[in-house]
């Protein structure tokens, strides 16, 4: 048993957390583990490092720890490699893995998925609110169509690995003051591939796999905006030792249409009337996604003043039966150039009209906040 304070020994204060005391022992056992330290003493300071351990990371030891001392731990032990290893076994493959050593517990020919790939779509305005079927292009590596992949020229046949006997990996057994412990690293004659190609195939050098221009046609739903990902399932790169192929994500973009504004699943619409039409009264035609719709303007109508033609918005991703609004803004458009006539009648109205003025309540964007609900 350690003469030395648990605390000092990791090089932490008394109300040092779980994670603090977690991060610290990685941090020595990591620096003067035996087998990869080269300092003097370090297979005693690991055995330090490990003693405290076993003591401060659990909960009742630790509490009788801070009480009594070490005197207070009695028959409860002091920690030991035990309590290392089945909280921390992961740190092994940490130690040792910027060596080229692995704990062994995934096969390094294990089936692998293969990489996902993404591409960008771009699409009218009106694609993204109805749908589209694209044809899309893209490269993918595939199983080299002249090897079938297994990177030989044809009529060759890789040879097993002497080095590794066809595993893939080599072991090492080394003796520690734990015990004998097992290492493995890939076979440096075979790159852990368990085979020696002696004559690589000429069309993928030797790797299986070619690059190839692939088509394919795609469904985009209605509905779908800026930003919006589809995923093919399989359409990614190939798997490796069996694994299944990795997915394709397509990003979707859309450009920006020439009148219509999208507001989540509603369509705005800027519309210009004259003054007649806004004093007066009126019935115009309005262009919608569905083509042009007939629009009541009723007499008096005031700037900013907003129409809701239902159902004529953008569908529902989820629901085809389901559509949003269009919202449609009137302005009044006031005439910079008049006739000589236009103005003789203007100017008789704005005698009778007067030149009374009324401050506003609201402002201007006080108004538009209002009308698109903030």
């Amino acid at each position: 048993m350690s003469n030395r304070d648990y605390y000092e020994v990791l090089g932490l204060g008394k109300g040092a957390s779980d994670d603090e005391i977690k991060a610290a022992f990685r941090k020595l056992a990591r620096q003067y583990h035996p087998d990869v330290s080269k300092e003097e003493h370090a297979e005693e300071k690991f055995k330090e490092i490990n003693e405290a351990y076993g003591v401060l990371s659990d909960s009742d030891k630790r509490a009788r720890y801070d009480r009594f001392g070490k005197e207070g731990l009695g028959g409860m032990g002091s920690g030991g490699f035990r309590d290392y290893s089945s909280d921390f076994g992961d740190l092994f493959e940490e130690i040792f893995g910027g060596f080229g050593f692995s704990t062994g517990r995934r096969s390094r020919n294990a089936p692998r998925r293969g990489r996902d790939l993404q591409m960008q779509v771009s699409l009218k305005f009106e694609e993204a609110v109805f749908g589209v079927e694209k044809e899309i292009e893209f490269q993918r590596e595939e199983t080299c169509s002249n090897c079938k992949g297994s990177g030989a020229e044809p009529g060759t046949t890789p040879v097993k690995c002497s080095t590794c006997n066809g595993q893939g990996e080599v072991r090492q057994v080394r003796q520690t003051f734990l015990g004998q412990m097992v290492q493995t690293a890939a076979c440096p004659a075979c790159n852990g591939r368990g085979q020696i190609i002696t004559s690589p195939c000429k069309t993928c050098r030797g790797n299986g796999l070619e690059r190839k221009n692939i088509k394919k046609k795609v469904t985009i739903p209605g509905g779908v905006d800026v930003g919006t990902q589809i995923r093919l399932n399989g359409e990614g790169g190939p798997g490796a030792f069996g694994g299944p192929s990795g997915s394709l994500f397509v990003v979707l973009d859309v450009k920006p249409h020439q009148f219509f504004k999208r507001r989540e699943n509603d369509i705005l619409l800027n519309l210009d009337i004259n003054v007649a039409q806004a004093v007066l009264g009126a019935e115009v035609q309005v262009p919608t996604l569905d083509g042009d719709e007939n629009l009541k303007i009723p007499a008096g109508t005031q700037p900013g003043k907003i129409f809701h033609l239902k159902g004529k918005g953008v569908p529902h991703v989820r629901s085809k039966h389901q559509r949003g609004d269009q919202m449609v803004m009137v302005n009044v458009a006031v005439p910079t150039k008049l006739s000589k006539e236009q103005r003789e009648l203007f100017e008789k109205l704005a005698e009778s009209l007067g030149t009374t003025v009324k401050p506003q309540e609201k402002g201007f964007l006080d108004w538009l906040n209002d009308a698109f609900g903030g």
